[in-house]
């Protein structure tokens, strides 16, 4: 079996470095009344305003019942809204509200502390390049829905004959 010293296995270290970002914007934003699941919601139609309720739950990793429960939370505060998709009228789109801006506003700015935070005695030019490098990653694990890496070529080694065999990230 590999053995590798996990505390500098990048998986690892990028899931910790996520979970932590995450806990430390919860606390920061709990005034704001919201749950993580909340200001997830919030955060990706800032990103893709607009965007279906299916496609939404796909990004989240949630299933579309969970979703219309947090959309239905949120509709009642006033800060998104559900709209009937003019192409797919089986679709809705969700939008966030003009009432949604100053707490978005505010969530962006907690946001941009955090990775004030985060980033600290980082230059410029290494959170630029950190950055990029993150970029890269993504587009490299993005690239794989086509099948083609060199990992799948270990794995289909690796899982030949006697049962599967594979190794964590």
């Amino acid at each position: 079996m590999l053995r590798e010293n996990l505390e500098r296995n990048f998986g690892f270290i990028l899931h910790d470095v996520a979970r932590l970002l995450r806990t430390t914007y919860d606390r920061r934003v709990r005034e704001l009344g919201l749950t993580r699941s909340q200001w997830w919601v919030l955060t990706h139609l800032f990103r893709k305003d607009g965007i279906t309720q299916s496609e939404l739950a796909e990004t989240l990793e949630l299933e579309k019942p969970s979703l219309g429960r947090l959309l239905d939370r949120l509709e009642s505060k006033g800060w998104v809204r559900r709209a009937a998709d003019p192409r797919d009228r089986r679709a809705k789109r969700v939008f966030l509200t003009d009432a949604a801006e100053a707490p978005m506003q505010v969530m962006r700015e907690i946001a941009a502390g955090v990775r004030e935070d985060a980033l600290a005695g980082l230059s410029s030019s290494d959170r630029a390049r950190f950055v990029d490098t993150l970029l890269t990653v993504k587009s490299n694990l993005m690239g794989q829905v086509n099948g083609t890496s060199r990992g799948n070529a270990r794995m289909r080694t690796l899982t030949r004959g006697k049962g599967h065999t594979s190794e964590p990230a």
